[in-house]
């Protein structure tokens, strides 16, 4: 009898955990075992231990610009500068702390104030200007990009200490198993753990509540400008720690963090997170960007030209986010209008009227809107 009654139930478990996976928020995840199944495929000693750490490190910077991104986006903003910070933050390290490892604090506390401010200033424009934050992190992105070019010349210049780089290349070595744990893999979970606590904290839902509804959260009282504003700070500050962690193995060049706000945004939405705001998961968001190296990789190990790099990001893009609209439309067809029961009985309605009384003129506008509309502005 017991067996009976527990089949039914698993057969259940099993069809929920199945649409799960096949859901925006659960795709990314068997995405990534199926690319990590088709690259050990064709490259076993990809398997080993020590080979997952080192591509675990290589993807520690994209992971965490993702997760800045994913707070700004989440938010129903964009934040399209964090490429140009990446540079900014790169050459500043190569060319102030030069050999001289005794100036790597100060230079570190200077560049997180940097990074600090710049996102302050994204937040500000964008939250009491009224700039859509496409225009605003598209100025800061060119304005930052140019004062990179006249302070280097367009050249890589300055070569930082051994000892600044060996947070991007070192790690904590002779370990059993793995040999070597990378200092930036560390970094990448101190920083996914931060956001998975901030993501649960009153910050967090706020933060989605702005990006679903801008409208009715601020007539719920929310300080709605300085949620926005902090959004923006923590892309920058992530854009920052990524800049530390590439000097390490990238080298000081012009062009070190080019391109790295698309990769972000493509990780993002690959990980189910909705373009506009309101429906997300940071997890998601990191799964995204492991997802995106490990098809780099998969493309690499089968020959593919990297020409076709910026084609493939933008196929994901594209194929990701008509995915996530089918698939919340579908939802919505199968649900249906749902039908308030406190507006069918009589007690609740003499309720209302008597709440209307109290309080005649109170409104609270709706601005509902389709799923993946982006907004990229106020």
């Amino acid at each position: 009898m017991t067996a009976n009654v527990d089949a039914p139930n698993a057969l259940a478990r099993i069809g929920d955990f199945a649409r799960t996976l096949v859901s925006p928020r659960g795709a990314v995840f068997l995405l990534l075992a199926v690319l990590l199944f088709a690259i050990t495929a064709l490259n076993p000693s990809f398997a080993e231990p020590g080979q997952l750490m080192r591509f675990i490190q290589r993807v520690a910077p994209v992971a965490i610009v993702a997760i800045g991104q994913y707070f700004v986006i989440v938010g129903g903003e964009f934040d399209l500068s964090m490429g140009s910070v990446v540079t900014a933050q790169v050459v500043i390290a190569g060319n102030l702390i030069g050999q001289d490892g005794s100036r790597s604090i100060p230079v570190l506390a200077l560049m997180l104030v940097f990074g600090a401010a710049i996102g302050l200033v994204n937040g500000l424009v964008v939250a009491y200007l009224r700039v859509p934050s496409f225009i605003a992190t598209l100025g800061m992105m060119l304005a930052l990009l140019g004062g990179v070019l006249y302070w280097t010349g367009g050249a890589a210049t300055g070569n930082p200490a051994d000892s600044f780089r060996e947070i991007g290349r070192g790690g904590i070595r002779d370990l059993p198993i793995i040999d070597i744990l990378p200092w930036s893999v560390v970094v990448l979970a101190a920083v996914l753990a931060a956001a998975i606590w901030a993501s649960k904290r009153p910050f967090g839902r706020s933060v989605i509540a702005l990006g679903d509804n801008p409208t009715t959260a601020r007539y719920s009282g929310m300080r709605a400008d300085r949620v926005k504003i902090t959004t923006f700070v923590l892309s920058s500050l992530s854009a920052t720690l990524a800049g530390v962690i590439l000097v390490g193995y990238a080298g000081v060049h012009p062009s070190v963090g080019r391109g790295y706000e698309f990769i972000a945004i493509t990780a993002v939405v690959l990980g189910g997170v909705v373009l506009g705001g309101g429906r997300g998961w940071v997890v998601g968001a990191v799964a995204g960007a492991f997802a995106l190296e490990a098809l780099f990789t998969l493309l690499n190990f089968a020959g593919v030209p990297s020409t076709y790099r910026d084609a493939v990001q933008g196929a994901i893009i594209i194929l990701a986010v008509a995915y996530s609209a089918v698939t919340f439309r579908s939802r919505r067809r199968g649900r249906g209008p749902e039908a308030s029961p406190r507006a069918s009985t009589p007690a609740a309605e003499e309720t209302d009227a008597s709440a209307s009384a109290h309080h005649p003129a109170s409104p609270i506008p709706s601005t509902p809107r389709a799923d993946n509309d982006t907004k990229g502005g106020s």
